[in-house]
């Protein structure tokens, strides 16, 4: 964002606040592998009212990789997984690693916020690797942050180490002393109620739920018994087009999958009702402050989820809109309520906006964009909803990137796992050192497909036309004209390489461009089909913000 975008901004900003007597505050609350595709916002009553109905909804938020340390690290960051070099969820591979926390870690949004007069606060999962004793141990505390209540590696519900300000705080089984959603609850609503007004606040919060393994609540252990997982129609289908992960599925899924699959979303769904209690505290805690009026929340997840999708019991890690879909919501001071935006965001994005809202410009070599144009658009007091085709330029296609995770001998107990992780129920193996791919997910007024690449010994591809196919039955990649996927690698390798503005390629609203149906080959002359709708044309003008 240029600093004549800041101008206005800061101009939006006193118009909404009225008198702008210092900057807002801000609240981030992170649930962790939380779905879209599955409902997994459905049981959360509180967070829908409070936030989204508050403020506005993003119905395409994309994660720049469906794992938690990489995509963590694109929220912080700002930045792609090939810029900030986080792959996967290991120190080896760049997960809260000595050169995550000399490079990467200096530069996030709380470094950026601390610095410009905000007190600062966290609580919950950071990063899988946090807190491990090859990197620093509970000592080391992430640059930026006044008030620290760390999760040492990964999430669970009980039974886990916290870094407190630097100090090791070990926690039990007790549900009413150690339920890690209920602290971070707690705590949060501590930072909050401390608050008077004077100097500026941001605040995350990162719950470990929905994440494995599914600890809810005593309370709400009853909950939902009727409920099964969505048998939508990719569910228990053999993806016999797709990659060879997928082709190994074995199909259909085993009586003791599905019971796996159903208690599962049950048990997910179950978690999130404590993480709905808290969203409840913290805009209660707000109101009673008298701060809920100069505060954005902005509420969202690292990755989506999936449950017998292609028959893959249970994880992220696919290119599939399941798993790269996520949650988000803003609601704040000048944001329409109940307002909808439909434009692809991402990830990425949050950390730019993050500092926007605070009135300031992002680092140039952030690769995301600030939302607060779609948030805060020209006209906000005439307008309720802002959508594909707005006033503001915006991006066409997003960047999935993921390297495969394994172990050398595979998990154990299962054979024939070597170089494959992650087979979790009944020995099925959900990643592998060949499930490495990138992918280029267009979304415009006239386009939603998404195009990806694999390195692996196949060179495999593929292709989904979502207006076709919402479900990504078909890989339709041997239909495409050799022409249309040179065009679509062509961008894909430009997106993998890009960095800082070249990432922040916008397209004019209601630009006309190609039909991605007039580019399927045509199966009984096996030429390219030339189809024009509406009248419209082809045009390749871009303009980078």
């Amino acid at each position: 964002m240029d600093r004549q975008s800041v101008g206005i901004v800061l101009v939006l900003l006193c118009t909404c606040l009225g008198v702008l007597t210092k900057r807002p505050n801000i609240v981030f609350i992170l649930t962790d592998d939380q779905d879209v595709t599955m409902g997994g916002e459905t049981p959360m009553a509180n967070t829908l009212n409070m936030i989204g109905k508050k403020g506005m909804t993003f119905q395409n938020m994309f994660t720049s990789s469906p794992l938690c340390c990489p995509s963590r690290s694109s929220i912080l960051t700002g930045n792609y997984v090939h810029n900030h070099r986080a792959i996967n969820n290991s120190i080896d591979g760049n997960c809260s690693s000595k050169a995550w926390q000399q490079g990467p870690e200096q530069n996030t949004f709380a470094t950026h916020l601390k610095n410009i007069g905000y007190k600062t606060f966290f609580a919950g999962k950071y990063l899988n690797q946090y807190g491990d004793k090859a990197v620093g141990g509970v000592a080391h505390i992430p640059p930026g942050w006044d008030e620290w209540h760390g999760l040492v590696h990964n999430s669970v519900y009980y039974n886990y180490t916290l870094s407190v300000n630097g100090k090791a705080e070990v926690h039990g089984d007790d549900y009413a002393k150690d339920y890690l959603t209920d602290i971070i609850n707690n705590r949060s609503h501590e930072f909050l109620a401390k608050q008077n007004g004077v100097f500026p606040f941001f605040a995350m919060v990162s719950t470990p739920a929905c994440h494995s393994p599914f600890d809810s609540a005593p309370q709400y252990m009853d909950e939902f018994a009727d409920k099964k997982a969505p048998r939508d129609p990719s569910f228990n289908k053999a993806g016999m087009d797709k990659h060879w992960l997928i082709r190994h599925a074995p199909n259909p899924l085993s009586n003791a999958s599905l019971t796996y699959i159903d208690d599962t979303f049950r048990k997910r769904w179950r978690t999130l009702l404590s993480v709905d209690d808290m969203v409840k505290n913290i805009v209660t805690t707000l109101d009673e402050i008298k701060l809920l009026d100069e505060t954005f929340i902005i509420f969202a997840s690292d990755n989506g989820f999936h449950l017998g999708q292609f028959s893959l019991p249970n994880d992220k890690r696919q290119l599939y809109d399941f798993d790269i879909r996520v949650p988000l919501m803003i609601r704040g001071p000048g944001i329409p309520a109940n307002s909808k935006n439909t434009d692809p965001v991402m990830n990425i994005d949050i950390m730019p906006t993050i500092i926007a809202l605070a009135g300031e410009q992002a680092p140039s070599n952030v690769d995301g964009m600030s939302l607060v144009p779609l948030l805060l658009p020209k006209g906000v007091e005439s307008k309720a909803q802002t959508s594909l085709g707005n006033a503001v330029p915006w991006r066409r296609a997003a960047l999935i990137e993921h390297q495969g995770e394994y172990r050398r001998y595979g998990d154990y107990g299962c054979t024939n796992a070597d170089y494959l992780c992650s087979c979790r129920p009944s020995c099925v193996c959900e990643d592998a050192i060949n499930n490495t791919y990138s992918c280029i997910r267009t979304l415009s007024e006239r386009h939603n497909y998404i195009y990806c690449t694999f390195e692996d010994d196949e060179n495999f591809q593929e292709f989904y036309n979502f207006t076709s196919d919402p479900h990504q039955l078909t890989n339709t990649i041997k239909k495409m004209t050799p022409e249309f996927l040179a065009e679509q690698n062509k961008e894909l390798v430009k997106l993998s390489l890009c960095k800082g503005a070249s990432c922040r390629q916008v397209h004019p609203p209601h630009e006309e461009d190609r039909d991605e149906n007039s580019v399927i080959k045509d199966q009984s002359s096996n030429s390219a089909k030339s189809v024009k709708q509406n009248g419209i044309l082809e045009s390749n003008s871009v303009v980078s913000l």
